[in-house]
């Protein structure tokens, strides 16, 4: 299998930032310490709300990355004029509401298909590989298919909402499902991504899906580097993705 790619979302830096004002921490030094520390790309999710990143850290990530970026962002007018200005490597289209503390679930593509088709188009024609957040459901899947997304991110979080419950058999449903739509995904000719949650616990039986390219892993990662410095909290999750994917 090929190497399994690891994005790191850089969202909850600057959400510890916002907490107090100021510059510190500073997201954009966090996504350069996990480049030099082997992440493959970089997330950042720029809310409506601006409740993390501010449009300043997209401006400067932009700037400062070797590595691609991968811009999460809703299907706004705002957002897609902030996309089209910077042309990211990756767009990627994510539900959003206010209320929530972090995304709840994934795009409803097929009830919006027409409007997101031509969302999406522009991005595409200005260079930018777009990605649609979606739960493991074929007639999700089916839709980004149809409206030219090139790439489809499962949402792993209620797979890993049920290992942290102790729900085994829930777990598992949504591990064989997210196991069956990755193939099945893959067969449409979409790249397959995944991410929400993931854990140290939790990354190797999605990292052992042979379609899955890439893991977009932040929260977990961030808090784990509280204790033990990012370029160690990700060495351990390279580890297990690496080994999983053996």
């Amino acid at each position: 299998m090929s190497k399994l790619r690891l994005g790191v979302n850089i969202d909850h830096v600057a959400t510890v930032r916002n907490a107090r004002g100021g510059n510190t921490p500073d997201p954009v030094r966090a996504a350069m310490l996990a480049e030099q520390a082997g992440a493959d790309g970089i997330t950042a999710h720029l809310r409506e709300d601006r409740r993390h990143i501010a449009d300043a850290d997209i401006d400067a990530l932009m700037d400062a990355l070797k590595v691609p970026l991968n811009f999460e962002m809703a299907a706004t007018p705002e957002m897609q004029a902030i996309a089209l200005r910077h042309k990211p490597h990756a767009v990627c289209i994510v539900p959003e509401k206010r209320e929530e503390r972090t995304t709840e679930g994934g795009l409803e593509v097929a009830r919006e298909e027409n409007a997101l088709a031509h969302y999406i188009a522009p991005l595409r024609e200005a260079g930018c590989r777009v990605s649609i957040f979606i739960a493991a459901d074929q007639r999700q899947i089916e839709a980004a298919a149809r409206i030219g997304a090139q790439v489809i991110e499962l949402h792993t979080g209620a797979y890993c909402d049920a290992h942290s419950d102790g729900d085994f058999a829930a777990r598992d449903v949504e591990l064989e499902r997210m196991r069956e739509m990755s193939t099945y995904a893959h067969s449409l000719g979409l790249e397959v991504h995944a991410g929400h949650g993931l854990t140290y616990d939790t990354v190797k039986p999605v990292a052992a899906f042979p379609e899955v390219m890439e893991l977009n892993i932040g929260h977990f990662l961030i808090g784990e580097a509280i204790f033990r410095g990012l370029p160690d909290a990700m060495a351990e999750m390279r580890r297990l993705m690496d080994e999983a994917r053996s």
